[in-house]
């Protein structure tokens, strides 16, 4: 082979390897991860809700250790952005705010975690292929 047909097949080759790397570090894209739910507290609540039926306030805030109005903040967001359902009731006049995760928060939910597990694949699969 030639030196110059010799240069363009490892230029070819090398042009593919790049490529693929290039491909690979668009795949690991964190910007693919949901805003609303990657902070720590609504992710939280999302796991919770997705784990039950509904949920009432106070046991939210309870198992989460966060405060009234820290957790407000973050249920609201929830609520703005469709994910959650909110039905306020009285009980022994005493108001109970219940929470649940509705369809479009559950897909995001999935969506979320399926993203975040390929996030945390790829960059395993980096890191074990930058050892080499």
């Amino acid at each position: 082979m030639s030196a110059a047909r010799n240069k363009a097949v490892q230029t070819k080759s090398t042009s593919s390897k790049n490529a693929a790397q290039s491909e690979e570090v668009r795949a690991f894209d964190y910007q693919q991860l949901d805003d609303i739910i990657h902070s720590r507290i609504r992710l939280a609540v999302m796991s919770l809700l997705a784990a039950v039926e509904s949920a009432e306030f106070t046991y939210l805030r309870d198992t989460i250790g966060a405060t009234d109005g820290n957790i407000s903040i973050h249920l609201k967001k929830l609520e703005e952005a469709e994910y959650i359902a909110v039905t306020k009731t009285f009980v022994d006049r005493k108001p109970v705010t219940m929470y649940t995760l509705n369809k479009k928060g559950r897909k995001a939910f999935e969506l979320y975690v399926e993203r975040l597990e390929q996030l945390v694949k790829q960059s395993t699969h980096s890191s074990i292929k930058g050892k080499k």
